[in-house]
């Protein structure tokens, strides 16, 4: 889009010096080579012009047609032959429809230095704050709309992108503010979790612990009531004489007990004093 005129810049014809060694020449001679020369250069700073003319006529008509290479091409001869603020304006919007928003604001930002107060540089101003939309930048963004608007307060688009940048940057902030808070609350959830899985963790070594306590207690009480429980020397045959033999060993003691009883009568029965012979 081309939003600027045609802006001619004046160049300064610079005079080279002859040297004519001997020669004579007359005033009137020396004036029309003058003259001449002039009129040299003048023809010469035209043909530039008018090929730079052509050139950003050319590359307008490309840029109309959506062929931005080919326009930019264009253009950036034509700021060769004449360095022009349409050709600076419109290369740099040839830039932005290519998506090269850094090679664009280069050239918005020259356009602004070389723009005239008023239009011109608020046009500059508000295609520079389109570029910085495009980046990213929005805080760049809404000082280039502020500025725009400085320089041609009546212009709506201006006004327009820059409550929309506005509205987008509060939109960001809250974003970053609501992503902070996330990032905390993981950040705090996290630590929590490793908290709860540390005191887990050392329950259940306490617990281990415990168990291997108690595990090992059972095994030496284990071991207490087997050696406890194994029979002395002696004592199993003892068990089983008393389990099998009981009755015959009951049996021959009773025996024995007569046999002594029986003993017992007759050494009494021996001790008797014999009866008085009257």
């Amino acid at each position: 889009m081309d939003l600027l005129g045609r802006h001619k810049k004046l160049k300064k014809i610079e005079d080279k010096s002859m040297d004519h060694g001997l020669w004579t020449i007359d005033i009137s001679s020396f004036m029309k080579l003058l003259l001449l020369a002039a009129a040299m250069l003048v023809m010469t700073n035209l043909v530039s012009a008018q090929s730079a003319h052509t050139l950003l006529r050319d590359g307008d008509a490309f840029y109309e047609q959506g062929d931005y290479a080919i326009a930019e091409e264009k253009y950036r001869k034509a700021t060769e032959e004449e360095n022009t603020l349409k050709g600076q304006f419109n290369l740099g919007n040839t830039l932005y429809n290519q998506n090269r928003y850094e090679e664009a604001v280069s050239q918005y930002e020259t356009s602004v230095m070389k723009a005239k107060a008023g239009v011109q540089k608020s046009s500059a101003y508000y295609n520079l704050g389109n570029t910085h939309i495009k980046s990213g930048k929005l805080e760049e963004a809404i000082e280039s709309y502020k500025k725009a608007i400085e320089e041609n307060p009546a212009d709506a688009d201006a006004r327009r992108n820059l409550y929309l940048a506005k509205l987008m940057e509060q939109q960001q902030q809250e974003q970053e503010q609501e992503q902070q808070q996330q990032q905390e609350q993981s950040e705090d959830q996290e630590n929590q979790d490793q908290e709860q899985n540390q005191d887990q963790q050392q329950e259940e070594q306490e617990q281990q612990n415990q168990d291997q306590e108690n595990s090992q207690e059972q095994q030496e009480q284990s071991e207490e009531s087997q050696v406890d429980n194994e029979p002395k020397e002696g004592e199993e045959e003892t068990q089983e004489l008393s389990k099998e033999d009981a009755e015959k060993l009951l049996q021959v003691i009773e025996n024995d007990e007569k046999k002594i009883q029986e003993k017992l009568r007759k050494v009494s029965g021996a001790k008797k004093k014999p009866e008085k012979d009257w």
